[in-house]
């Protein structure tokens, strides 16, 4: 019995180092066996061995050696190793309200192929059925099979649990959240979070400055991702940031994003016939109003515009208050697809939180990230995990997979 136990011990042991290698290789472009001690704390000898095990097992491959890449010019030239481009790949997904945009990328979060797909209805078993489509698309265009994919991400507008499900008591959740899964079972293992959770891991991934923010998802309707003492508030059901207390704060009143808003508000006052003479947003069809065009004529000085965006100002100073007066947050970064023409919004918000609210005052920024802090989001979750545990996945060698 004890002869097992140690030998269990032995195994073990192996494995958690070997792990450590492995992660070094998923962070190195190439790397030798010094480099992978003085990252592991490992001998020399036990770094050789593990590496040819890992070698043998597909992980990683031997390539020129040290002379060769310049590095040497007396003595016996170091072995030189770098992770294999084929070993697997992760495919993040941004499932939102209106559209799904599918990426996939190797283990070192190179982004190989991009899809977007639009949703014309909010049926679960259609919004399944897209998934399955821009996932496929973009599965295709980086030439990759199915087989070949580690882990899968998916974001979407609804509170996630630790098991990937949202509340049953919303027909909406429902709709945005209806198990996926089921549609990606080939496609490795499948994590579900909330869209809002995986644009703030974005953010810190890409080194947002301070410990403590809120990522505001603000397109069509307001989530925050909050990020506090470096750590990503969840909450037991996945509630963490979850915005329905904007219903009852005063000057706010609904979820509804900026996005959402800035379009209304203008296409209400085209429909009216409120829109002066001469107003940039009078020349612009009412189908193509968007928050996008508001905040652009803003910019260039149009009355209305500049009107609408006031109140959004306004309102994005409450909002930005809440989440500093309840958690403190030094920063609230808005996201999404309004992000870039945000600055006229983000000025008038700065100035009221400036003359309005008492200090601590958040500040505010739009995410450079655009439309895709979601989707990169579900990449850094899916590249995190693999980081963490990456003996958990199998790796794959192209022509295998398809076998």
């Amino acid at each position: 019995m004890f002869q097992d136990d140690a030998g269990a011990s032995t195994q073990l042991l192996r494995k958690i180092n070997m792990g450590a290698v492995l992660r070094h290789a998923l962070e190195a472009e190439t790397f030798v066996a010094a480099e992978a001690m003085a990252a592991t704390g490992l001998t020399r000898t036990t770094v050789l061995g593990l590496c040819d095990e890992l070698v043998e097992r597909g992980w990683i491959e031997e390539v020129g050696d040290s002379r060769e890449a310049g590095q040497y010019v007396k003595g016996r030239p170091a072995r030189r190793y770098r992770l294999r481009n084929d070993v697997g790949h992760v495919v993040g997904v941004d499932a939102g309200q209106h559209t799904v945009t599918a990426v996939v990328s190797d283990l070192r979060g190179t982004i190989l192929a991009r899809a977007t797909h639009a949703l014309d209805s909010q049926d679960g078993a259609v919004r399944r059925t897209t998934l399955r489509a821009a996932v496929d698309e973009a599965l295709e265009r980086a030439a990759v099979h199915p087989a070949e994919v580690f882990l899968t991400v998916v974001g979407v507008p609804a509170p996630v649990d630790e098991n990937g499900r949202s509340p049953r008591n919303n027909e909406f959740w429902d709709d945005m959240n209806p198990d996926f899964p089921t549609v990606l079972a080939d496609c490795g293992q499948t994590i579900i979070d909330n869209d809002a959770n995986l644009a703030a891991l974005a953010e810190r991934a890409r080194g947002t400055d301070g410990k403590s923010f809120a990522t505001l998802l603000s397109g069509e309707r307001f989530g925050a991702g909050l990020v506090i003492d470096g750590m990503l508030l969840r909450g037991p059901r996945g509630g963490a940031g979850e915005m329905r207390l904007l219903n009852v704060v005063e000057g706010v009143g609904s979820t509804d994003g900026l996005g959402l808003l800035g379009r209304q508000w203008a296409v209400d006052a085209s429909r009216a016939g409120a829109l002066p003479s001469g107003s940039i947003l009078a020349r612009i069809p009412v189908e193509q109003l968007s928050a996008e065009t508001v905040f652009k004529a803003a910019a260039d000085g149009d009355i209305t515009a500049l009107g609408i965006v006031d109140r959004l100002g306004e309102r994005l100073a409450r909002i930005a208050h809440v989440l500093a007066s309840l958690l403190d947050v030094d920063k609230v970064i808005v996201a999404g697809a309004v992000a870039a023409t945000l600055e006229p919004v983000l000025s008038k918000a700065a100035a009221a939180l400036e003359d309005h609210f008492e200090a601590p005052i958040p500040v505010l920024a739009a995410s450079t990230l655009g439309a895709d802090g979601v989707v990169l989001g579900a990449l850094e979750c899916g590249l995190s995990a693999v980081r963490e545990q990456p003996l958990s996945f199998e790796p794959r060698r192209r022509g295998r997979a398809e076998a």
